[in-house]
């Protein structure tokens, strides 16, 4: 502990043998430092915020939803900062008054994108910053440069929003419109290719489509007609069974409970299971038919009962006449559907040729029309998310925190540079002293020689000054302090007058 001590003494003593030279190196190194801080100038930084509102239920409606339209904010924003962007930032602002050829300006552009920055707070939260810190303009033209450029940047951020799609729009819809007129002409050739070739050939009719087409649909359509003819006999069949267990009097003469009643009610209970669906061999069947057949030969042995006609007779009479009619129409259909198929068939076994053609123009025809009806759609549909987009954006912009007007520089942070230079300079002031004290072979106390030349030292002679040179070292001294006060000073009136400064600005 005591060789730290001593080394820590000495060091001292050989900086306050060399204080002069110490407090040189010091106001060499501040002057040097403070000239170069001054140097620099200062930077001034505005900032603004923009809120992006995207509801609109229209804008939903037709399909433009909210990822939409945050995918098209998103893109201006990256492009916001595009060099076509940036010559309209030096163009509208001071910093291109010195711009005169394209050298200039493509340097201007590139020192300025550095400057701004675009940043995300949410997603529908923008900051935008824009820094100026230019060494031909004062502090308040730096100030009020950047206030400016963010203003720019939100005016391009807005123009871009609400008017940057139309010209996108119109493009589109140009293009769209050029693509429809040229298949409109197309689909014209290829109807006239159509109406000649019907005109050459009449017999092969290509209105309704191709052969094959045609073949199909008419084979669908005789399916149809052979499903419907099969219910309809089936019907009819039903109703001739139901006609003949019902009988066409009732009695109205004879005895009550004779055998014309019984065979009345058995017949009607026969007819009621035939309706049910029970086939002629199921046993209640055939055993109320033993019961019909047996009050019959009863009721013929009574004889005539007198009866009057049977309402339900003819009611089925007149159902079965409606059943006969749709049986012979759709029988009437399936012989015209399988003369028609007939002709087809034989239309293409006889001029295969022909055929073919008629199957390629009506092709043609049919994907020319489809493709002319989906851009057809598709434009209108452009047309109106284009209006929407254009006349009721859903876009709705807010500046919440306008450019503001800087007060202080954001950069350098000349205060603490000035202080780092005065440490500095006071560091290698001491660091010059302590250096130079090393250099001499000089001993500042006793045992450090002891150790350096490991021999006992006996004593130590003291320095003995006299009143005149006490009064020398004492001047000296004051000189010492005044100087060591100026630099303080200095620092001191640097300080006052940078915060002057940006007083001024304020």
């Amino acid at each position: 502990m005591s060789t730290i001590f001593d080394e820590l003494r000495s060091a001292l003593f050989s900086v306050w043998h060399r204080r002069w030279l110490a407090l040189g190196v010091a106001w060499g190194v501040c002057l040097v430092g403070w000239l170069m801080v001054a140097m620099v100038p200062n930077t001034y930084s505005s900032q603004a915020r923009i809120l992006v509102q995207l509801d609109d239920a229209l804008a939903e409606q037709i399909g433009i939803g909210a990822g939409d339209q945050r995918r098209n904010i998103q893109r201006v924003r990256d492009t916001l900062t595009s060099s076509i962007n940036l010559e309209k930032v030096v163009r509208s602002t001071r910093i291109g008054d010195g711009v005169t050829s394209p050298r200039q300006m493509d340097s201007a552009i590139a020192s300025l994108a550095k400057q701004i920055k675009v940043v995300s707070q949410q997603d529908n939260l923008f900051q935008i910053s824009a820094d100026s810190g230019s060494s031909a303009l004062s502090d308040a033209q730096n100030a009020k440069l950047s206030q400016d450029i963010v203003q720019k940047m939100i005016d391009i951020f807005r123009e871009e929003n609400l008017a940057g799609g139309r010209g996108e729009m119109r493009d589109t819809l140009a293009f769209m419109d050029q693509q429809l007129a040229a298949r409109q002409r197309e689909l014209e050739a290829a109807e006239q290719r159509r109406v000649a070739f019907e005109a050459k050939n009449p017999q092969v009719a290509i209105g309704g489509g191709s052969m094959a087409q045609r073949m199909e649909t008419g084979q669908s359509e005789l399916r149809g007609i052979d499903a419907d003819l099969g219910a309809a006999q089936s019907a009819l069949a039903a109703i001739n069974g139901q006609l003949a267990g019902t009988p066409q009097t009732l009695p109205g003469g004879g005895p009550v409970g004779g055998a014309h009643s019984a065979l009345a009610q058995a017949s009607a209970d026969l007819a009621a299971m035939r309706a049910r669906g029970l086939t002629e061999n199921h046993p209640d069947v055939i055993a109320q038919k033993n019961q019909v057949a047996s009050l019959r030969a009863q009721a013929a042995g009574e004889g005539s009962a007198g009866g009057i006609p049977n309402p339900a007779y003819s009611s089925l009479l007149s159902i079965k006449a409606e059943r006969q009619a749709s049986v012979q129409a759709l029988e009437s259909r399936r012989a015209s559907s399988q003369s028609v198929l007939a002709g087809i068939g034989a239309r293409q076994i006889d001029a295969p040729e022909v055929a073919a053609e008629a199957t390629r123009i009506s092709r043609d025809y049919d994907v020319l029309k489809q493709q002319y009806d989906k851009l057809l759609q598709d434009r209108e549909e452009l047309r109106l998310r284009g209006q929407v987009e254009n006349e009721r954006s859903g876009i709705k912009f807010q500046v919440i925190d306008p450019p503001t007007a800087p007060r202080a520089p954001t950069a350098p942070n000349r205060p603490a540079l000035l202080l780092f230079v005065l440490v500095a300079g006071l560091g290698a002031g001491v660091g010059a002293a302590f250096a130079l004290g090393q250099l001499r072979s000089t001993f500042a106390t006793t045992a450090k020689l002891e150790r350096a030349l490991d021999l006992p030292v006996l004593g130590a002679i003291s320095h003995k000054l006299t009143d005149a040179a006490r009064a020398v070292r004492a001047r000296r001294i004051r000189y010492f302090v005044a100087a060591s006060s100026a630099l303080g000073g200095l620092f001191a009136l640097l300080l006052t007058l940078e915060f002057i400064q940006r007083g001024m600005v304020a």
